[in-house]
């Protein structure tokens, strides 16, 4: 699916969305702790690329535990494509800064960024773009900054019927020669099963971070 394909089906069940999961208190608590350790040792300004609703943007622009959602703590933009999604990010966030941009092609310049959270916002690229992706990820992240991935784990490029749009399986294995092909070295990876009720999916859990060496 392209862009645009992506935007519409997600504008299209945006509230549904929103709902199930459009809240940090929504997410597993691991993921949380692990983004939250990620944020703090991050320096510099956050993208959070393909950040739906704002929830973890938010997230990182205060680290405090009772923040004042009128002062962020943290400079972050968060990116995506859905309008609806981007006008409740809005709503809920003012103070933060959000912009209708594509991973394909982000409008900022080389090393813009200390840190890149791309929690579950590329499991809708067809695997044959998925190394210009990455690339153009890496391309806006600063030599020693570092990205965050989430993905769905399972076979490598195999799709499967995602709930809002297709999406595709990956694995720490496949997902590392993409990321070393970009200038990045894998510093971290995760897996694991999904508890009974888990918030947003049954399917296995996988993250991966990296940093930017060249």
């Amino acid at each position: 699916m392209d862009d645009d394909e992506v935007a519409a089906a997600y504008d299209a069940r945006a509230a549904e969305y929103i709902a199930l999961i459009g809240s940090i208190d929504q997410m597993e608590r691991d993921d949380v702790a692990r983004i939250g350790r990620w944020r703090d040792e991050t320096p510099g300004v956050l993208l959070d690329a393909g950040c739906g609703p704002g929830l973890w943007t938010a997230f990182l622009a205060n680290p405090d535990p009772a923040p004042d959602p009128r002062s962020p703590r943290r400079e972050v933009v968060g990116v995506d494509v859905s309008a609806a999604f981007l006008a409740a990010a809005r709503a809920r966030h003012p103070a933060l800064r959000f912009e209708s941009a594509s991973m394909r092609e982000l409008p900022f310049p080389d090393g813009s960024f200390g840190g890149v959270l791309a929690w579950y916002s590329l499991i809708h690229v067809p695997p044959v773009e998925m190394a210009e992706v990455v690339a153009e990820l890496a391309r806006v992240l600063a030599v020693g900054g570092r990205i965050r991935v989430g993905f769905f784990d399972g076979e490598p490029r195999e799709r499967f019927a995602h709930a809002v749009a297709p999406a595709y399986y990956w694995s720490a294995e496949a997902l590392t020669p993409l990321l070393e092909s970009a200038g990045l070295r894998v510093i971290r990876s995760e897996r694991r099963e999904r508890e009974p009720g888990a918030a947003g999916s049954v399917r296995p859990h996988g993250a991966l971070e990296a940093e930017r060496i060249r």
